[in-house]
């Protein structure tokens, strides 16, 4: 066979090799993302001009959140927040507007004590996205309820369900030990 035809060959199916590694690492790719982000995966999907732009966006929020000084809470802390969480709820009963408002500033004093920013309440979404995406959309319908009770749209019903959904990511952000998702378990 001569040099020529071998490099017909080869050639070829190097090329194929290499088409399906590719292939093969983008869908490996797609698939953590996919599985590590849950909902958040199809709603940055939704948000991007391609599926390939939204997974750059995400491997970038990973990379962000990497260089956060996310940090567990020590002990005495974590009590004082469960306190202040207790009050809140008691405080429910008599002023419900307030402790929806009083519920969100818990939330980001929570988030920026374990080293979240807490300037933007996009970036927020964002830097939460990497360790609590499964809670975030708790997050988001919270945050809506708690802007219509500013303008005293919010019925009753609707500062409750605020209430359960800070709940939910106040118990994620309190019961996460801190550890950076590269850590061992």
């Amino acid at each position: 066979m001569s040099t020529g035809t071998l490099l017909a060959i080869v050639i070829p199916v190097a090329v194929v090799v290499l088409l399906l590694a590719a292939g093969f690492a983008l869908f490996t790719r797609h698939r953590s993302l996919q599985k590590r982000y849950g909902p958040e995966y199809e709603r940055t999907v939704q948000d991007a001009d391609s599926r390939l732009a939204a997974e750059r966006e995400l491997s970038a929020r990973e990379k962000r959140h990497d260089q956060l000084d996310i940090k567990p809470l020590p002990d005495r802390l974590r009590d004082r927040y469960s306190r202040d969480w207790d009050n809140v709820q008691h405080e429910f009963v008599d002023r419900p507007q307030d402790a929806v408002h009083d519920a969100d500033r818990l939330v980001t004093s929570l988030m920026h004590d374990r080293g979240y920013p807490t300037d933007s309440y996009d970036q927020q979404l964002k830097d939460l996205s990497v360790e609590h995406s499964r809670t975030l959309d708790h997050y988001r319908s919270a945050h809506e309820i708690d802007a219509l009770s500013v303008s005293h749209k919010a019925t009753t019903e609707q500062l409750r369900s605020a209430m359960v959904h800070y709940r939910a990511l106040f118990d994620d952000l309190l019961s996460d030990d801190g550890q950076s998702r590269h850590a061992p378990a």
